[in-house]
């Protein structure tokens, strides 16, 4: 009897938990997404009516699915280079807005690695390198009600967000890119040498393959050679080939922990209630973490091709690192994304 009045109370505690978990998580989402629409909102307020033509689009404008990382001569928005000082404050008040203090942190670094290319590439970086050619557009009407969304945009950097009554229900694509993906020059007032703004992107990872046995090795690299890129790059969805690797379930129990830690890192880039929903959905979803694989492609050590891939039912993480930098170091040019199995831009999943 006792035992059993333990177990009740047990569960009611569980229950208790629960239910506070899901008022704060209420909480959280309304103290996030209306800044979220303050901020976007601000941001329109500042611009000129040929401004406002490109930077703000209907919701249902073609273009808001159209993404891309690469250094594109034209792209959709309002870029930073074309905006006054006080346009350019609150559109980087919305990127502050749009991701974590972490996601900021590495969005704007990403940003002024493309003035080190600059400065290294000399004639043939031309007009396209550029930390201030990143465009930010809004799609529909910043709101706590109806549906809106919006796109920050330029080389080695996409953030895409589709918000409903007030709720954040897609944060994909996430794409950032690192080149180099560790400073090997200093230039004054940029990122120093050996900087590498997704540096637990790449360590993490190459911690968990090189924990790993000789059998699990076996089931968790799936391929000698690196591909040449992320699958379904600039695609309004991801690939939809079947997951492959090592399953969660056949880890050890500190392996399992890098493997979380990974798949936080990418999820932080969003603001703590979005990336806490991305984590409770992989725990959530049919098999729960043991439905996750991680598999591994290329070489296992730095400065050679390699790649990695991390599956669950509700997300996809891919990362390669194969093209040489603007210097010539060979593996030193990241590219990394995170992209919603359920379907990206809070559009239906294709069919496989």
């Amino acid at each position: 009897m006792q035992d059993s009045r333990q177990r009740i109370v047990a569960c009611l505690l569980v229950l208790a938990t629960a239910a506070v978990a899901l008022t704060t998580r209420a909480a959280m989402q309304a103290t996030t997404v209306l800044p979220l629409a303050d901020a976007a909102t601000g941001w329109i307020d500042t611009l000129d009516a040929g401004q406002r033509a490109r930077g703000v689009r209907g919701f249902g404008d073609a273009s808001r699915t159209d993404w891309h990382f690469v250094p594109k001569p034209e792209r959709k928005g309002v870029q930073l280079r074309d905006m006054t000082a006080a346009q350019e404050a609150a559109a980087l008040a919305l990127l502050r807005a749009t991701v974590s203090h972490g996601g900021y942190e590495k969005s704007v670094a990403i940003m002024s690695l493309d003035e080190i290319l600059r400065r290294l590439e000399g004639n043939r970086a031309k007009n396209i390198r550029d930390p201030k050619r990143y465009f930010f557009t809004v799609f529909g009407t910043p709101s706590d009600t109806g549906t809106w969304g919006l796109s920050i945009e330029g080389h080695h950097l996409s953030l895409n967000v589709t918000v409903r009554d007030g709720v954040v229900v897609d944060s994909t694509p996430q794409f950032m890119g690192a080149n180099p993906a560790e400073v090997r020059t200093t230039f004054a007032s940029l990122p120093e040498a050996g900087h590498r703004v997704l540096g637990d992107e790449e360590a993490l990872a190459f911690d968990l393959v090189r924990s790993l046995d000789a059998a699990q090795r076996t089931t968790a690299v799936i391929a000698a050679e690196a591909p040449r890129e992320i699958r379904a790059a600039g695609e309004p969805q991801p690939s939809t080939e079947p997951p492959a690797g090592i399953a969660h379930a056949d880890l050890e129990p500190g392996q399992r922990d890098v493997l979380r830690a990974l798949i936080e890192t990418y999820a932080g880039v969003m603001p703590d209630d979005v990336a806490d929903e991305r984590m409770r959905l992989v725990e959530t979803a049919p098999g729960g973490w043991d439905a996750v694989r991680f598999a591994w492609l290329g070489a296992l050590e730095p400065g050679i091709g390699h790649a990695y891939r991390v599956t669950g039912p509700t997300f996809l993480i891919e990362f390669v690192n194969v093209q040489p930098d603007a210097e010539g170091n060979p593996a030193n040019h990241i590219h990394c994304v995170w992209r919603d199995r359920t379907g990206d831009f809070d559009l239906p999943a294709r069919s496989p």
